[in-house]
């Protein structure tokens, strides 16, 4: 059973603007292609990966994987391990015969480290096992899709908010004129709020975003870093980082 933190209707109420990055360089939906025997698991997969604007297809088993990898050309494949008619392992290397070099996400039940190590010498390029978060597996698709290449790059790498300005491609950060310097995981905290500026985001969606949960879930790691962050972005200024008692945190534009 997978986590239900990451539901896209729990999205629906406001806008993310770091959907605006999965389309692919000719303007098209990004394509995926969610292999799994589990239908229910394979909707839910895909209504997530819909939600967020790409193109989508599942298959439930080896044969008709390959038949939709080649009407598709998927960019990204999910892969479940486990399969009716063939292993997740073997229908990797077919896949690749298909779709040359198109990056895989093995999203399996085997959690042994010899599983993961099988999964990553097949060709595999994650590794996620179940019970997952979708959150976490859209994060890591995002990444595999952008390392590829296959993303439209930006006009413009910078997000703005009210003084704030972040050069995601530059790594820098500025409040006004003065310079913020960030570690990398404030920097990818100080991202997700950036990006979703006035709306109010819970410590399980911080977590999933910036950590995928490898601190075990627990909420107490997100409070010390929203501390550090407002030590250097609201030091000595208007406060632009709240908490909202008992829901989350939101970043907001000073008056």
């Amino acid at each position: 059973m997978t986590s239900t933190s990451a539901h896209p209707a729990e999205r629906q109420s406001g806008t993310d603007p770091s959907r605006s990055e999965v389309v692919r360089a000719d303007g098209s939906p990004v394509r995926v292609l969610v292999v799994d025997d589990e239908p229910q698991l394979a909707d839910l997969v895909g209504m997530a990966l819909r939600f967020e604007g790409w193109q989508v297809r599942t298959a439930g088993d080896g044969a008709s994987a390959l038949r939709a990898a080649h009407e598709l050309r998927p960019d990204v494949v999910v892969l479940d391990v486990m399969l009716p008619d063939v292993d997740g392992l073997t229908l990797l290397r077919r896949l690749r015969e298909e779709v040359p070099e198109v990056p895989v996400l093995f999203l399996t039940a085997k959690d042994s480290v010899e599983d993961r190590i099988a999964g990553i010498r097949a060709g595999g390029d994650d590794y996620v096992t179940k019970p997952f978060s979708l959150e976490e597996v859209i994060a890591r698709l995002r990444g595999l899709v952008r390392r590829a290449g296959v993303l439209a790059r930006p006009e413009d790498p910078r997000l703005r908010v009210g003084d704030l300005t972040m050069d995601e491609e530059g790594h820098e950060v500025h409040r006004g004129e003065d310079e913020v310097v960030l570690t990398a995981t404030e920097f990818e905290l100080l991202r997700l709020l950036m990006r979703n500026p006035r709306r109010v985001l819970s410590k399980a969606h911080i977590l999933d975003r910036v950590w995928n949960y490898d601190f075990g879930g627990q909420a107490n790691v997100v409070e010390l870093y929203i501390s550090y962050l407002r030590k250097k972005v609201d030091a000595g200024r208007k406060p632009m980082i709240h908490t909202v008692r008992g829901v989350g945190y939101v970043l907001k534009p000073t008056p």
